[in-house]
């Protein structure tokens, strides 16, 4: 890795608000960390946003209102549900290469540690793990497509 590629690491760590990453390339391991704390205080105040997916995920339910059926059975677990955020940003693909299976689908059972996703940053893939356990409900993002950081990609159903 040059340092060119460090300095732009550097930057987008500064940019997406990431407290740390570890690359580790050909025997060489790099970690970048942040030194302020600010990082906390972002977590906290991304848990109001939260609660702005729900809303936006009820207006592209309306689109499909062709299936009434799926659309009903969705309104009234959207309190429940959890969304999987981006924790960078980046392209993000939901599988490995073409023809290869697509890491998570509406009705997967996902569990911690599962992968969902990858999110490609300056062409390194980043494999995104859930944090829950639960059924996907919903794909926000459409594959191949760009996404930032802290944006809904997946609604889980925890039940």
């Amino acid at each position: 890795m040059d340092i060119k590629q460090i300095q732009e690491l550097v930057k987008l760590i500064n940019k997406t608000n990431i407290g740390e990453i570890t690359i580790e390339e050909e025997g060489v391991k790099i970690t970048v960390k942040q030194k302020k704390d600010p990082v906390q205080h972002i977590i906290a105040g991304s848990a109001a946003p939260s609660y702005s997916p729900a809303p936006a995920a009820s207006a592209p339910a309306a689109a499909p209102a062709a299936s009434a059926p799926p659309a009903k059975a969705a309104e009234p677990k959207a309190d429940n549900l959890v969304t999987i955020k981006s924790p960078m940003i980046g392209t993000f693909y939901r599988q490995a290469g073409p023809g290869k299976p697509i890491f998570a689908g509406v009705g997967d059972e996902v569990t911690p540690g599962k992968v969902v996703c990858i999110i490609e940053a300056m062409k390194l893939f980043n494999e995104i793990e859930s944090e829950v356990k639960g059924k996907i409900v919903k794909v926000l993002v459409e594959d191949a497509s760009p996404v930032e950081y802290d944006q809904p990609l997946f609604l889980v159903d925890p039940s």
